[in-house]
């Protein structure tokens, strides 16, 4: 069983940047497609970003593509969500996830971590 813990949350000013990272333990993440979702106050845990297991495929959803980068580092056992130009709207807890498709859907995530809040002032 893999366990994820995520990382690198935090306050900052629209347009400004963070860094996610997401620790995988338990195992290494050999074939395991990656993920990152997130979830608003009041709203739906929604999809950002995925990478395959190879790291040859991304995913973005419309909203951050152009302004997000996933990546992963398979000897680190650890993935990457590099987030710049934020705005108020991506204020969320950020949840990294595993899973099946590399096309990832939250139904079926086998794994989340617990999360991480990213609050963007404006």
């Amino acid at each position: 069983q893999v366990r994820l813990v995520e990382s690198g949350g935090g306050l900052v000013q629209a347009g400004g940047s963070l860094r996610l990272s997401c620790a995988a333990s338990g195992r290494t993440l050999g074939s395991d497609n990656m993920g990152w979702f997130r979830q608003a106050p009041g709203k739906e845990r929604e999809f950002v970003a995925a990478i395959s297991w190879t790291g040859r495929s991304t995913y973005y959803a419309d909203s951050v593509k152009g302004r997000f980068t996933i990546s992963r580092d398979n000897a680190k056992n650890t993935v990457y969500l590099q987030m710049y130009s934020l705005k108020s709207e991506d204020t969320a807890v950020y949840y990294c996830a595993a899973g099946p498709r590399a096309d990832m859907h939250a139904g079926d995530v086998y794994a989340w971590g617990q999360g991480t809040l990213v609050t963007v002032s404006s």
